[in-house]
């Protein structure tokens, strides 16, 4: 439970980290935001918790591919965002990232990558 505990206190500080890094500076929010650290963490975590090799290889194959499509989000959002306000443009990016997966993960299964 200790163990579990440290996980979220670490992994919930990158989070808040970030937040405080774009409060003071767009650049350096956005740089520290775009560092794979949670991808990182869970690599640490998996190794630290006696993961197969098999299984901390699959997790970052698997991460690369599910980051491709949420690219377009980033691109959208600063370009909905002063035209139909915060909430709407987050729902409408969460469903630009779905459909992007989607479209994205039928394209990719054609090469053999199953991400769906």
């Amino acid at each position: 439970m200790v163990w579990l505990i440290i996980k979220y206190l670490l992994t919930s500080a990158v989070v808040v980290t970030v937040s405080e890094l774009a409060k003071w500076s767009d650049k350096i929010g956005g740089l520290v935001a775009a560092l794979p650290l949670v991808t990182l963490l869970a690599l640490i975590w998996l190794q630290l918790e006696n993961q197969s090799q098999a299984k901390i290889a699959n997790h970052a194959w698997y991460t690369f591919w599910y980051v491709v499509p949420t690219l377009p989000m980033f691109l959208a959002f600063p370009v909905l965002l002063p035209r139909i306000g915060f909430w709407a443009t987050l729902l409408s990016c969460i469903a630009i990232a779905i459909v992007c997966f989607v479209v994205f993960a039928m394209i990719v299964r054609r090469f053999g990558i199953e991400l769906m």
